[in-house]
């Protein structure tokens, strides 16, 4: 499973990604440990060719599924129109059009938490409390990505919030499966 967080600004037509994290889980002798890569630039086409290489690297035939809060309906749609405007081609486990929802290595906590219930929607904030995870929105949250990056020109901010979402994403999917959590001392953000 592997965690994964878009910064974007507004719409993906006339939007921007500008930052994509990725957590990956590891299981050495028995202890869980989570690796966390961030892209980050503002040359939107950089982030979105290295996070398809990632992609196809990674998960063409690993059985890696990816994971997020809210994945299906936000970050992989607008990861996918951006590569798209992009002229990137989609590397194949994004290639989502015309299949049946178990051929698509997603994994969407906001879609667990709902238990087919389709009129509940619950914010990851919200989520985390519930499951007492610590927030990744205790310095901004994705409505405020716009005004940290354009008038503040914090790109390293974003990449913090983006990172903390990553992990509160797969600390909950754990707890949703009733697996324990990551301790601390084992989220690794190598360089």
């Amino acid at each position: 499973v592997t965690g994964v967080q878009t910064c974007a600004l507004p719409i993906s037509e006339f939007g921007k990604i500008i930052c994509i994290s990725v957590g990956f889980i590891n299981d050495s002798d028995g202890i869980l440990e989570l690796r966390i890569k961030s892209f980050f630039d503002e040359d939107e086409s950089k982030i979105l060719r290295d996070f398809a290489d990632l992609v196809t690297r990674h998960f063409d035939a690993s059985g890696y599924n990816l994971c997020g809060h809210n994945i299906k309906e936000f970050d992989i749609p607008y990861i996918c129109r951006r590569m798209l405007i992009h002229g990137i081609p989609l590397p194949v486990p994004l290639q989502l059009s015309g299949k049946k929802p178990w051929e698509t290595p997603l994994l969407d906590t906001l879609e667990f938490w709902k238990f087919g219930d389709m009129k509940t929607a619950i914010p990851l904030k919200l989520l985390t409390a519930i499951l007492g995870v610590p927030t990744p929105k205790d310095d901004i949250d994705g409505s405020q990505v716009a005004d940290v990056f354009y008038k503040e020109k914090d790109l390293e901010r974003i990449v913090t919030y983006c990172q903390k979402d990553v992990v509160a994403t797969v600390q909950v999917f754990l707890k949703l499966n009733g697996l324990r959590c990551i301790e601390e001392k084992h989220i690794v953000f190598p360089d």
